[in-house]
């Protein structure tokens, strides 16, 4: 947990260090380092680089591990949940809410209204209830396998109904994929502090719960003669990563892999318990979710790469060499 600290704190630092501003890392540092309470530093920065420090980068890392985090920690909590290793927090239908609201929102009011967010976050919560609503109804009970049968049926109809209104709206359709692959252009103070109150509930349950999910996945039935209740459990954690990623989807757009490769990679490393994949899982996703963030604004020079495309470029190859290597079973 330590180290997995450190590397977030790292990945912390290089991203506020790097951007296509050229900033010197000793005044950076100085002036990051001396806002901390019991030290002084004077980082003889201008009120230029202060602002490219405090109102671009700094929100940047902060919402970027705040996504990662939050996409990260719901993957697992997914995974174990549903006992699926395929599961991430676009199951359920999320995504496909989400960008279906904010393609309703961007060919309403345009890309920049504050209303997208807003609308992706209620897009993906609506897709969310209508596939519990369904899988109850199909299944009489809400079992995994049916609450993932009647998240994929949401998300075809939800996706469908996007492409139908971005064919009858191809003059903003450019906009609509740049939301679509993601991105933390937009970042700012208000995006931080909109998501943080779900960000902070979502995570205090899933970590609550890990327990829990190390009971379930031994097995219903066994389960049950421990005095656990599947149900409850699986709504709770259900609700509650569904809540962090609408929460990171509304500000980010889009970003795959983020909640599949990380989780397993963290399984990897510690074994299959829950207690420790969700709370590794929080802080590793951070801290990639902010390097894949700098690769995307300063891998080509004089433009930015949509962040969703690093982790598909980053995660897929991963992934497969995951799936190659892994004598980890899954439980």
């Amino acid at each position: 947990m330590v180290v997995a600290g450190v590397v977030l704190i790292g990945a912390a630092i290089v991203g506020v260090l790097i951007g296509p501003a050229r900033i010197d890392a000793g005044p950076v540092l100085a002036e990051v380092f001396g806002r901390l309470p019991f030290l002084d530093f004077d980082s003889g920065l201008n009120a230029r680089q202060t602002a490219i420090i405090w109102e671009l980068r700094m929100p940047r890392v902060v919402l970027g591990a705040l996504v990662g985090a939050m996409l990260s920690v719901a993957g697992a909590a997914y995974q174990g949940v549903f006992r699926n290793p395929l599961a991430d927090p676009y199951l359920l239908g999320v995504a496909a809410g989400a960008g279906l609201g904010a393609t309703m929102a961007i060919v309403s009011v345009g890309s920049s209204s504050p209303v997208v967010p807003l609308a992706a976050f209620a897009g993906g919560c609506a897709a969310v209830v209508a596939a519990y609503a369904l899988g109850s109804a199909a299944g009489g009970r809400r079992t995994g396998l049916h609450l993932i049968l009647a998240g994929v049926a949401v998300a075809s109809f939800f996706t469908a109904i996007q492409t139908f209104v971005q064919q009858r709206n191809t003059d903003v359709i450019r906009e609509v994929y740049s939301w679509l692959l993601g991105r933390l252009v937009t970042a700012g103070w208000g995006e931080v502090l909109s998501i943080l109150p779900y960000a902070v509930v979502s995570a205090v349950v899933l970590l609550a719960h890990r327990r829990l999910l190390d009971v379930l996945s031994v097995g219903e039935e066994e389960a049950r003669a421990l005095g656990v209740r599947p149900e409850r459990v699986r709504t709770a954690v259900v609700i509650a990563a569904t809540m962090g990623t609408a929460a990171a989807v509304s500000v980010s757009g889009l970003i795959g892999f983020v909640g599949i490769v990380v989780p397993h990679a963290v399984r990897l490393l510690v074994g299959v318990s829950y207690r420790a994949i969700l709370p590794l899982s929080l802080l590793i996703g951070a801290a990639f979710l902010v390097i894949a963030d700098v690769i995307a604004r300063t891998a080509l020079s004089g433009s930015e790469i949509p962040i969703g495309v690093v982790t598909a470029f980053v995660g897929g190859p991963f992934f497969l060499i995951v799936l190659r290597t892994s004598r980890v079973g899954f439980r």
